[in-house]
């Protein structure tokens, strides 16, 4: 029995020994299955995700775009009731027509001209000639009448009327007409001829039409105007919305293509080869790039919210002045600007009442000026005083007034307050200086071992020499002059201690720019003593190639040195990876065409084109615990000093950054 029962055992042993192998074979083969199941799954999700994304973010920029069209044509039917208000008011309209006229049409590029109807249509006033667009249409063509109904329900209805788009000469325009009313009696019309190809030249941002085609299209679908920078491709997204105004089933297209890419099959396989490790260095890798995308989401959401907010608060006072110097005009934003009322600075003569008093001479002196045509194209700043006693700076631009005659009749002049923007200017100084002593303070926290290493020897120095003094004078074997000489080296060294220590603090120490004659070999020199110890801790060899002359360099000495310093520690940190015997770093110095050009040569790995483009960009860095502002500052500071900064991949292999300063700042 116990035979039997031992040989049942064996057979039931062995008869579960297969199943249990095949199943534990199965079992790899079931979670390859299930893993690419759900790589699978993943990726469509993810496509889907971002298709999802990149369709709500052009519905986003769609309805922007759609925005800005309406506060513009909005703002030209504002300034064309305002006219035509003040030339029913007006003695001298055909004159304040035309300067109005010549006004609109050369801060909106887009109107093709502005005309002046009697009530019967007839054109009694147009700039920038009597002939409209419209008469190139056929005669008794569809878009001509339509253009004329709508200049009869302007007239019935007594309020601005667009007009259906009509084409001309080649491209296609709209018309806004403003009834002209003096008193209760309908006298005119205001006619402003839109093109649609300069009112998309005009408002579509470049980064529009870098990322998307933008066509305006009709109620038929035909396009009236485009606009994009992209080749055409197979569109995957596209988002319309109507254009109203001008109505009349306009609307705007955007249309984006989708870059197929061959990776996700190239992925996959990656990812069944290596399984689970793959798996998790994939959700890795998705979780980081799903990060990225979400913060630049947020800069895009943040930048996009900024410009708005700036273009929400844009105020420009305009002013007119007569040859005299008498104030003819000036419109609200300038009255909301100095506190005065319109009649309170009208036929005023100089001195002006929002002029500083502290700065009357000044003042006057730029208001002279302008009298006499000499006011400077770019500008000039100066600071007024509002009526409540409060002072703001004002940047000011003067343009000659010129009449129907082609005669000069005055000046004007657009005030735009820079106090706010003058206050950042100063905050983002102060901020700057402040990231400034921050890098360099870590620079000397990774530089530690340098300067230990440069302290020994002088302080090692001191201690011989003052023990070989104490022997002496314990042994009473000894003459003035033994004793002498050895203090004199212990005092050299001793004063190269304190050099070193000195400029250690010079570096960190927080202060102010100074531009002042330095020699740049000695900055050179200063720099490549502060990272010696580094290089011959990673067995890099430094090679200085500076000239013979001597020609010294308006600069800031710490400056200029903290760039070079951080140049050269990239620069050696991007060798780990070269053979100890071919590391090599090269500061090469050069005179061009009133420029001295410095380039730091490294031989290492080189730099990707993907990285190199943001290189410069704040916050971004390829080290694990970079701040990523060292080369943002690098440039800043080279910016500063009127010079410019690149990188550069060497044919031979490694990085080469440079950097120009001009011998003499302009």
């Amino acid at each position: 029995m116990q035979a039997m029962n031992s040989a049942g055992s064996d057979i039931r042993t062995t008869g579960t020994t297969p199943a249990w192998s095949s199943w534990y074979l199965t079992m790899p083969k079931l979670a390859v299955g299930l893993l690419v199941v759900l790589l699978i799954a993943l990726l469509w999700l993810l496509q889907d995700n971002e298709k999802e994304e990149q369709r709500a973010t052009l519905i986003a920029d769609v309805l922007w775009l759609e925005q800005s069209f309406r506060f513009h044509l909005e703002g030209n039917a504002e300034q064309l009731l305002q006219l035509s208000l003040d030339l029913a008011r007006s003695t001298d309209s055909d004159k304040l027509f035309d300067t109005r006229a010549r006004h609109l049409l050369k801060t909106s590029p887009e109107l093709a001209q502005l005309a002046w109807l009697d009530y019967n249509g007839v054109t009694r006033e147009a700039l920038p000639s009597h002939i409209s667009p419209r008469q190139g249409a056929a005669s008794g063509s569809t878009t001509r009448e339509r253009t004329e109904d709508s200049f009869e329900l302007a007239k019935k209805l007594g309020k601005p009327v667009f007009s259906r788009p009509y084409a001309a000469q080649g491209e296609f325009f709209f018309e806004l007409h403003v009834p002209v009313y003096r008193g209760d009696q309908l006298t005119g019309m205001l006619v402003a001829t839109h093109s649609i190809g300069g009112l998309v030249g005009q408002l579509v941002p470049w980064w529009f039409v870098e990322k998307y085609q933008l066509h305006i299209i009709d109620d038929d679908s035909t396009i009236l105007a485009s606009k994009s920078k992209i080749d055409a491709g197979p569109v995957t997204l596209s988002h319309q919305v109507a254009l109203d105004p001008p109505g009349y089933g306009l609307a705007l297209k955007a249309m984006a293509n989708r870059v197929a890419t061959s990776t996700a099959q190239n992925l996959i396989m990656t990812l069944i080869i290596f399984l689970a490790a793959a798996v998790f260095w994939s959700l890795w890798a998705i979780r980081g790039l799903m990060r990225h995308r979400l913060a630049a989401e947020q800069a895009l959401r943040s930048e996009h919210a900024f410009r708005k907010a700036m273009e929400d608060s844009l105020t420009v006072g305009m002013r007119a002045r007569d040859r005299e110097g008498r104030i003819t005009y000036v419109n609200p934003a300038f009255c909301e600007m100095t506190g005065f009322d319109a009649n309170e600075l009208i036929g005023a003569l100089p001195p002006y009442p929002y002029w500083n008093p502290d700065e009357i001479n000044r003042t006057r002196e730029l208001h002279n000026r302008v009298l006499d045509g000499l006011a400077p194209p770019e500008g000039f700043e100066l600071r007024f005083r509002r009526k409540n006693g409060d002072f703001f700076d004002a940047l000011v631009y003067e343009a000659p007034l010129i009449d129907a005659d082609n005669q000069h009749t005055g000046w004007m002049g657009s005030v735009l307050d820079i106090t706010e923007r003058k206050q950042a200017e100063e905050l983002a100084r102060q901020q700057e200086e402040k990231l400034q002593a921050t890098s360099r303070l870590v620079t000397m926290g990774e530089m530690a071992s340098t300067l230990a290493h440069e302290l020994n020897q002088p302080l090692a120095a001191i201690s011989s020499y003052n023990t070989g003094c104490m022997n002496k004078l314990d042994s009473g074997k000894y003459t003035p002059e033994e004793l002498r000489g050895a203090m004199e080296k212990l005092g050299v060294q001793a004063q190269r201690a304190g050099k070193i220590i000195r400029r250690v603090h010079d570096f960190v120490r927080k202060s102010e720019p100074q531009l002042a004659d330095c020699d740049l070999a000695e900055v050179i020199d200063d720099a490549v003593g502060f990272i010696e110890h580094l290089a011959q801790k990673r067995s890099v060899r430094i090679e200085r190639e500076i000239p013979g002359w001597r020609q010294p360099l308006l600069a800031d000495q710490v400056m200029i040195e903290q760039v070079l310093l951080n140049l050269m520690r990239n620069a050696i940190e991007a060798m780990s990876e070269t053979p100890p015997e071919s590391r090599r770093l090269s500061v090469r110095v050069t005179q061009h065409d009133g420029l001295i050009e410095v380039r730091v040569i490294d031989n290492g790995s080189g730099i990707a084109d993907s990285v190199m483009e943001r290189l410069f960009t704040p916050f971004f860095s390829t080290k694990p615990n970079g701040m990523g502002m060292g080369l943002n500052i690098c440039r800043s500071i080279i910016e500063y000093h009127k010079g410019r900064l690149w990188v550069e991949n060497n044919p031979d292999g490694g990085t080469t950054f440079a950097f120009t300063l001009p011998l003499q700042l302009p």
